[in-house]
């Protein structure tokens, strides 16, 4: 049985659900969004914009069955960008499932038309899910089928609010504090890695006289292996 990770209770008056669409393969190929606010416990507020991408290329209408013809005459991201940057404004983070794609299509979408994005963390549902519930699979269709939240995946706006109502589920039970993408996690992997790279450096100069190496031949790979996973 998997141990759950002790949640770190959090309050919170506002934040928003995110979900994006994309045309190809490029995470500036937005072709859809939707936002959903939620507010003291409860969804307040959702809107949800089509996009015209750069390209004319779609490669992915197969999932969320959204074609060139139908955004052709729709707004860019850059013209759309104000009324997005609105609905993302006093938000004290921003959830989505899988949210290192979603934040990685705004921060793409951003630095293309040259608007900058919100400086927010940003909760990721697809961990909060395994971290908190210990969910898996965890697509986002398994999540919702988890909470028997409707879903009609791909679309936008049906994600978000699935999103959503993921973060509000939580709340009882308070939110693992890596289930956010911050800039404090990755400065612990980072610390982690140089006392790793630290510690096989010492292993290798204790280890350094040639005939103690053939000695401890049989234990060399798991000994670097531990220290790999130290």
């Amino acid at each position: 049985m998997n141990k759950r990770r002790k949640a770190m209770p959090i309050t919170f008056k506002r934040f928003a659900a995110i979900d994006f669409e994309t045309a190809d393969y490029g995470r500036d190929s937005a072709c859809s969004v939707s936002i959903v606010i939620a507010e003291k416990g409860k969804i307040s507020e959702q809107k949800s914009f089509l996009i015209r991408p750069p390209r004319r290329d779609f490669i992915f209408s197969y999932l969320h069955g959204i074609y060139w013809e139908d955004v052709a005459k729709q707004p860019g991201f850059a013209d759309l960008w104000p009324k997005i940057k609105k609905h993302l404004d006093k938000v004290e983070f921003i959830a989505a499932h899988n949210a290192s794609f979603d934040r990685g299509v705004l921060h793409a979408c951003c630095a293309m038309t040259g608007a900058v994005p919100p400086d927010v963390e940003y909760l990721c549902t697809m961990k909060l899910a395994r971290r908190l519930w210990g969910v898996y699979p965890t697509k986002l269709s398994d999540v919702c089928r988890y909470f028997g939240i409707p879903l009609k995946h791909h679309d936008a706006k049906s994600d978000a609010i699935a999103c959503a109502k993921i973060v509000l589920e939580a709340l009882e039970k308070g939110i693992p504090a890596d289930s956010f993408l911050g800039k404090k996690l990755f400065a612990t992997k980072a610390l982690r890695h140089e006392e790793n790279k630290s510690l096989s450096s010492f292993v290798s100069w204790w280890l350094k006289d040639r005939k103690q190496w053939r000695a401890y031949r049989p234990y060399r790979r798991k000994l670097f292996l531990w220290c790999r996973k130290v």
